[in-house]
């Protein structure tokens, strides 16, 4: 083996493990971010020669520098990223769902059903008592102010989450727009031959905040582009990334892209807590809502158009309340005018009090889905009540799973300072000993030249 090849051995060992030490430094660099991945020095032994009838190594070098990276487990932190940013987010939503039902209290529609149905019955003991009467409007308009402001703080948070759903579409476009940056670079590094691994970290990064909003897919074509589809809706890749929007048809919302021409699945993320809150969880509880009233209304009026008014003559055929739309509970003109409008008598005499006595038997009458108003009332709060519940404890249990699996990724992929610090003694005592072969060269290669002199 002649000097030179020496040489070339330790210089190309020199290379390598400067290269190594780079590599290390940049883990220690990064221990403390939270989105880097571990890098490792792959080493290999240069391609050998053949000469004088032997084979001899030529060195080493660096053949590949690779991240830690676990993508089975990538994949189950996306996919529970989806589940438990739904929930959670769904449970704060029913937070501010459950703040406008004060079960039980004097205020709560529970308490003010029974009050108006009492009224009634105390009406029936004195049916010409003008306090009473007063008693039973007063009665009705508390009922009535209470419902108008749980559904219109039903459609208030309704506003909020359509305006908070379209600015999460506008950060998803941002995001779907870097993952088709980031593939573009990467493809072009993985054209070239080698990948660039903080920019793989980075692409993680956001499809890791992407999961968070929506149930989003990710597959990998030749040139090491993420495809990203968002509810089965093609949304990015290294040439393109689609924009999306909200839609709105019928009071439901939907994700769709900008042209509308498809429709994006969403299944999990905030987003979806969201576009399913606004379209079918309040919308639920606004429609039980109405079903109460309504049957209520009803239930009134007919038994109230039966009776006689206390007026001079008296009058039959009128209806206690104008009827209900979306949390309006409006009472009869007539009666707000004049209390002697409330028809009390079942036969026309003043001292009458059946029909008052008919309408408060209305309060234990099974009259909606074989449960009474107020029963039926209380199982809209109980469902609220439960359903805070079920997303509680699916974030509970998603969050765990989640800890879990990020501390298998971080074993995985997280810098251990002190296993860093030991490639360092490795890598320059395997640099020291490289550089102490050239000085061993260079003090042959003197021994030579002397002896040509």
């Amino acid at each position: 083996m002649s000097l030179s090849r020496i040489f070339d051995i330790a210089r190309s060992s020199l290379a390598a493990y400067q290269g190594a030490l780079d590599v290390t430094s940049h883990n220690v660099a990064n221990a403390a971010n939270e989105n880097y991945s571990r890098q490792r020095v792959n080493l290999s032994t240069t391609n050998p020669q053949a000469l004088a009838g032997m084979i001899w190594g030529t060195g080493v070098k660096i053949d590949q520098i690779t991240r830690a990276r676990n993508q089975l487990t990538d994949t189950q932190i996306r996919n529970n990223n989806s589940t438990y940013n739904d929930s959670s987010q769904r449970s704060e939503i029913l937070s501010q769902v459950e703040s406008l039902f004060p079960e039980p209290s004097d205020m709560g529609i529970s308490s003010l059903i029974n009050s108006f149905f009492n009224s009634w019955n105390e009406l029936a003991v004195t049916p010409n008592s003008p306090t009473l009467r007063t008693n039973v409007v007063q009665a009705a308009q508390k009922l009535s102010s209470q419902v108008q402001t749980v559904y219109q703080g039903l459609d208030e948070i309704k506003s909020s989450l359509l305006e908070d759903a379209k600015s999460k579409v506008q950060t998803l476009n941002n995001l779907l727009k870097q993952v088709q940056t980031l593939n573009t670079q990467i493809s072009a590094s993985s054209i070239a031959g080698a990948e660039n691994n903080d920019l793989l970290d980075q692409r993680d990064a956001v499809i890791d905040q992407l999961s968070q909003m929506t149930n989003i897919s990710v597959s990998y074509n030749s040139s090491n582009a993420a495809i990203i589809s968002v509810g089965g809706v093609f949304a990015a890749d290294q040439n393109v990334s689609v924009e999306f929007k909200i839609s709105s048809t019928n009071d439901n919302l939907t994700l769709t892209t900008s042209d509308g021409s498809n429709v994006a699945n969403v299944q999990g993320g905030e987003l979806y807590a969201e576009l399913d809150s606004y379209s079918t969880t309040i919308n639920k509880y606004q429609n039980n809502l109405n079903d109460v009233m309504n049957t209520l209304v009803d239930a009134v009026n007919s038994v109230h158009s039966t009776g006689y008014t206390n007026t001079n003559p008296p009058e039959t055929g009128i209806d206690f309340f104008d009827g209900y739309q979306n949390g309006i509970l409006k009472i009869n003109d007539k009666i707000l005018s004049d209390n002697n409008n409330i028809a009390v008598s079942a036969d026309g005499t003043g001292g009458n009090g059946d029909i008052a006595l008919k309408i408060a038997d209305l309060n234990s009458q099974k009259l909606l889905n074989g449960s009474t108003i107020a029963d039926s009332y209380s199982n809209l709060v109980s469902n609220i009540g439960n359903d805070k519940v079920s997303a509680d404890q699916v974030a509970n249990s998603t969050q765990l799973i989640l800890q879990q699996l990020q501390d298998q990724k971080n074993s995985y992929s997280g810098v251990s300072v002190d296993e860093e610090m030991t490639n360092v003694i490795t890598y320059q005592r395997s640099y020291d000993a490289s550089a102490k072969l050239i000085t061993v060269a260079d003090q042959m290669l003197q021994t030579v030249l002397n002896l040509v002199q």
